[in-house]
């Protein structure tokens, strides 16, 4: 995993949301709880996913109309990382 070189607000508002969520999270409801746009949102997750803080597969609705999406959800390390960076953060505020 490798260390985040620029901690923005926006990115300590996906990792908090990943946070206090109790399993996989989706894009759209990263957005609409952070108020931040898909432009920011997505962004952040394509870089903590390639930085092996996040992982993310498709989840399948093959009992509804649904569309699929993308959910992600915390590397064990980035847990621990991001619990860190976001104390961090909310200590420096």
């Amino acid at each position: 995993m490798e260390p985040l070189q620029r901690v923005t607000a926006p990115t300590v508002d996906v990792l908090s949301i990943l946070l206090e969520s109790a399993g996989p999270v989706f894009g759209l409801e990263i957005m609409k709880r952070s108020g931040r746009p898909s432009g920011t949102v997505y962004p952040i997750l394509e870089r903590l996913e390639r930085q092996g803080w996040i992982s993310s597969e498709w989840e399948e609705h093959t009992d509804t109309q649904l569309r699929r999406r993308r959910v992600y959800t915390f590397t064990p390390e980035g847990a621990v990382a991001a619990r860190e960076v976001v104390a961090r953060a909310q200590g420096a505020s």
